[in-house]
């Protein structure tokens, strides 16, 4: 039986939360680092991953889409001939009502009395057309500048595309 994937944080609803000065217990984003590879050089070709649609990415999936790209590029090119940057921050705090399962679970939840819920974690919002990751190469790693942005996309909750930077 096919696992339904959770989509419960994708959609972009209701006001942004992001005042963590107010709200205690928030985890910390999974996302590392946002600047890999060679920080310093600069780089003839840019390409860019794009939302197309708007929505929220979670923190543990811009962490993965970021492992994703940067170990097929750093494998191939080597550690000091590209520079992949994460373009965007998990800011908004997500909420989440959490319901008792089980036996008697009737007694113990509360239902949807004060339900505002606990952090469960954090996630970017991305508009349409915004970039989510770029990565900079010399020419001759083109191909697998494309390829490792392509193997980031298939982590993320949105329809994505790549495009060169001229």
């Amino acid at each position: 039986m096919a696992r339904k994937p959770n989509r419960m944080y994708r959609q972009i609803r209701g006001q942004a939360f992001t005042r963590k000065e107010y709200t205690g217990g928030i985890p910390a984003p999974r996302i590392q680092q946002f600047v890999m590879g060679n920080r310093t050089s600069s780089f003839p070709m840019v390409f860019h991953l794009i939302a197309r649609e708007g929505c929220q990415i979670r923190h543990t999936a811009l962490e993965a889409a970021r492992i994703a790209a940067n170990r097929y590029i750093s494998k191939r090119a080597g550690s000091q001939n590209y520079k992949l940057v994460v373009r965007v921050y998990p800011h908004q705090i997500l909420r989440e009502n959490k319901q008792a399962t089980g036996a008697g679970a009737d007694r113990v939840s509360q239902g949807m009395r004060k339900s505002f819920g606990k952090n469960v974690g954090t996630a970017a919002r991305v508009q349409p057309g915004q970039e989510v990751m770029t990565i900079y190469i010399p020419p001759q790693m083109e191909v697998h500048g494309k390829l490792a942005l392509k193997k980031a996309s298939q982590k993320l909750p949105t329809p994505v595309m790549i495009t060169r930077q001229s």
